[in-house]
């Protein structure tokens, strides 16, 4: 057998111990547990090509006489063909699952038999694995595993706080399962994982508060718990059964068992829950935005436990839940968390207005700077003046400080550093600076500056078993091998060189001031180039939505002599699942229009979640602009596209019409809807609406991009839609060659394109 070692994965000769196991190839692990058998079925002909070796105790036959057999041959023409069949009707195979059919002598043995298709090369020949599990008498009867379900997924909701959902959801899947103690256990941002919540039998020991090492879960194994999402081992001493032959013979490759139910597990973790303690485990993931956030772990002390599919599938379900109801009580913490900030940002964000006073005095007035991120000190460097409150260091201090800020932020290309120890992200600078621990901080240009500052906590952290000594060495004939820890006493670790971290909103906090203190020191007359381009980046979408069969592109060149126009652009996806296009043009230059502009942009991004169309929204930012912004005149173009029909409605307020690629037929100029801009008294607002197809593209743009002294804008715009038309994909030469190159307007280029071999639509 060959097998890849990509990654570093081990070779299939290479003994596993704690040592190497963070690369064991435990997808592939070539054996399964024997509390069922597996088939793999070619889905062509319907013939074995490759099953457990424990075959015969379900289906009474041996290895040899399976495989190359028809699948009816196996599990009798009945129960084969409703299989086969089965697996033809339904693509993804998960929510379809169990089928019940009989196996056995006599055909009179209840069975589960979980399908699914495995991970194959690109261009293998389809196949389909089938796990087949004895029907366990199930503990649930159709009222009561309703009403078990029902009843948790009510008190869940009623949970008003993380803790209370942690407390509930693990009560639940305990009295669900049956197992002797359930968990919940969250990772850190280093995948370091506490005990948050545990429901046992009241002889146990409790575990919660504990706290393991990374290393407990090595990163591949955190990637399985991503994509299969419930792991069962109802007997930690069990033998495994091998998958032969051992490569699946369509691809010449190990069998794929990333979705099995009945995987075997690496003999490293076996050990590891033996040394607990552990006869058996269930494992059940909690994800958040796909991600691992924690698991669900259940561990039984007397002996093997086997709950049945039913009961693993209403208990995947209950952490299914869980996740969703995690992250909503998440954001709504969140939320009041953001409002708070909010306020004192805008009163920042006003103060920074003011002309009479430094920009270093207006933001260290009082302690509203301090308070926006929870922060023992900071300090200000702006217009050649610096001011700080709380703790900081000397002025010496401080240079070192901003000196790696802006080596940081140079290397990573981000806007703001985050960390909350500077002993582990600069040791050199943090020997000189032994008070200073935690640093947030953004810079605005010129080495202008804002720093904040956490001082040391020292932490008690209670650990599973001593972390630093997670391995013990175990003699085996003339060598020693490395083994997991025996000793899971609580081992209490102080930690220090540490602040409190800094929560995902003080970022976002510190990050929005930055934008609105580039753009107070632009207003306060520093107009050189690096400014500008400053403040239309934070005026300008920070990334463009990612969406699956659709590519967005845009590009924006600003006017001549650094000023910054009036030009936007916008790409949001809206909560129907649609996506927003936006390119808007306020007219003039400098201060007034780039005001003008975020004013305009900003109610249009709310009148887009509310109204959830083009049409709709622009009402609604046609009225608030003729009512709030007296004499401003701007134009735009919006279009909401349904990203699984491709149909687009579009709306232009005295903004140039979009044009659509149509393979086959060029281009396409959508409707003069005849809008009149925003500012100006209107009639209503008129919508179009068109479809993209596949290899079909939408394209937005400002009337910059097109026009030259010395043509009409009908020749300006022909110009425009020949060039895209040859440079297909290619905005930058689109924009070099229509872009007057002595134009004192800005341009702005907005392009969806639907992939052609995207064929949904």
């Amino acid at each position: 057998m060959t097998q890849s070692t990509d990654e570093g994965l081990l070779g299939p000769a290479e003994a596993i111990d704690l040592e190497n196991c963070a690369r064991e190839p435990i997808h592939i692990p070539g054996r399964i547990q024997p509390r069922g058998v597996l088939l793999v079925v070619r889905e062509s002909d319907g013939r074995v090509v490759q099953c457990s070796t424990n075959v015969s105790d379900v289906v009474g036959l041996a290895p040899l006489d399976v495989i190359g057999a028809g699948l009816g041959e196996v599990l009798g023409p009945q129960d084969g063909t409703r299989l086969l069949d089965h697996a033809a009707r339904h693509q993804d195979l998960a929510p379809h699952n169990p089928v019940e059919i009989r196996t056995g002598h006599g055909r009179t043995v209840e069975t589960d038999a979980i399908l699914h298709r495995p991970p194959l090369p690109d261009g293998a020949e389809p196949v389909v694995v089938i796990e087949l599990e004895q029907a366990v008498v199930r503990p649930l009867s159709f009222p009561n595993t309703y009403q078990a379900v029902r009843t948790a997924l009510a008190d869940l909701d009623r949970a008003s706080t993380l803790d209370a959902l942690f407390t509930t959801a693990a009560e639940h899947v305990r009295r669900l399962t049956g197992f002797d103690r359930v968990m919940i256990y969250r990772f850190d941002a280093d995948h370091n994982g506490e005990v948050v919540a545990e429901a046992k039998r009241e002889d146990l020991n409790s575990f919660y508060g504990l706290h393991y090492p990374a290393t407990d879960i090595p990163r591949q194994a955190r990637a399985l718990y991503e994509k299969n999402w419930i792991r069962l081992i109802d007997d930690v001493d069990y033998v495994p059964s091998d998958v032969v032959p051992t490569d699946l013979p369509t691809t010449g490759e190990p069998l794929d068992l990333t979705y099995s139910t009945l995987r075997s597990v690496s003999p490293i973790h076996l050990e590891y829950l033996r040394n607990m303690g552990v006869g058996a485990s269930m494992s059940i993931s909690l994800l958040r935005d796909g991600r691992l956030w924690g698991l669900i772990a259940c561990h039984h002390y007397s002996g093997p436990h086997h709950p049945s599919y039913a009961v693993r599938a209403a208990a995947e379900f209950l952490g299914s839940a869980l996740s969703v109801l995690l992250v909503a009580q998440s954001e709504e913490d969140r939320l009041v968390a953001s409002r708070a900030s909010s306020r004192l940002l805008a009163g920042l964000v006003a103060d920074s207005r003011d002309e009479d006073t430094s920009l270093v005095e207006a933001m260290t007035a009082d302690g509203r700077l301090l308070d926006l991120v929870d922060a023992d000190g900071v300090v200000v460097l702006a217009e050649g003046r610096s001011a700080s409150l709380g703790r900081v260091p000397d002025e010496e201090g401080v240079a070192l400080l901003v000196g790696w800020l802006t080596g940081r932020l140079a290397e990573t290309a981000d806007e703001v550093v985050a960390v909350d120890s500077l002993r582990v992200a600069a040791p050199e600078i943090a020997d000189l600076l032994p008070d200073v621990a935690g640093v947030l901080g953004v810079l605005l240009s010129d080495g202008q500056a804002v720093v904040w500052l956490r001082d040391e906590v020292l932490r008690s952290v209670d650990w599973g078993g001593d972390p630093h000594n997670k391995a013990i060495a175990l003699s085996e004939g003339d060598t020693v091998r490395l083994s997991p820890r025996r000793s899971f006493d609580r081992w209490r670790e102080v930690v220090s060189g540490h602040s409190e971290p800094w929560a995902e909103d003080a970022v976002e906090s510190a990050g929005a001031l930055r934008s609105h203190l580039v753009e107070a020191l632009y207003l306060r007359g520093r107009r050189d180039v690096r400014a500008a381009e400053a403040l239309q980046r934070s005026l300008l979408p920070a990334t463009l939505p990612d969406v699956p069969g659709w590519d967005v592109t845009a590009r924006y060149e600003p006017a001549g002599g650094g000023f910054v126009g009036g030009d936007w652009y916008d790409a949001l996806l809206l909560p129907s699942g649609a996506l927003a296009l936006v390119v808007g043009d306020v007219t003039g230059h400098g201060l007034q229009a780039a005001a003008s502009m975020g004013q305009i942009r900003n109610t249009l991004r709310a009148a887009l979640v509310r109204a959830g169309t083009a049409q709709g929204a622009v009402e609604q930012l046609a009225e608030t602009v003729q009512w709030t912004m007296p004499g401003q005149i701007a134009t735009l173009v919006v279009a909401v596209v349904d990203l699984e029909t491709g149909t687009v409605e579009y709306v232009t307020a005295g903004h140039p019409p979009p044009f659509f690629l149509v393979p086959g037929e060029g281009v396409v100029w959508g409707r003069l809807l005849g809008s009149p801009p925003l500012g100006l008294p209107s009639q209503g607002v008129v919508a179009g609406t068109t479809t993209i197809g596949p290899g079909g593209a939408l394209v937005l743009y400002s009337d910059g991009l097109f026009e030259r002294r010395d043509e009409s804008l009908k020749a300006g715009l022909r110009r425009l839609a020949g060039t895209f038309a040859e440079h297909v994909g290619d905005v930058d030469a689109v924009l070099r060659s229509t872009r007057d190159p002595e134009s004192e307007d800005d341009a702005t280029l907005l392009v969806l394109r639907r992939r052609a071999r995207d064929a949904r639509g």
